[in-house]
């Protein structure tokens, strides 16, 4: 399972560790990635994702995860979530 947030596209960052006496090594800063379960309201029903939490903070602050999707272009969301995001749109377009 690769380190990159489904929905925000955040992934590993590389740098160094720097020692008291300024020796660098590499290393890597992975994004706080949770596993969690998002309610669809517009499906009505529940979507299991792996999101970092500044991902999940987003969501929350616009309103949920149909809104989140709604304002977010394609390229940063994962492939299942894009599919998620048509799915959405085609039931919104059918409800009205």
């Amino acid at each position: 399972m690769s380190r990159v947030c489904e929905l925000t596209g955040k992934g590993r960052l590389v740098g160094n560790n720097v020692s008291h006496a300024n020796n660098k090594t590499k290393r890597v800063f992975l994004p706080n990635l949770q596993n969690v379960t998002l309610l669809s309201e517009t499906l009505d029903r529940r979507v299991k994702l792996r999101v970092s939490t500044n991902g999940l903070r987003s969501v929350e602050h616009v309103g949920g995860l149909d809104n989140w999707l709604a304002k977010t272009s394609d390229d940063k969301l994962s492939p299942r979530v894009q599919k998620l995001k048509r799915e959405i749109a085609k039931a919104q377009k059918a409800a009205n």
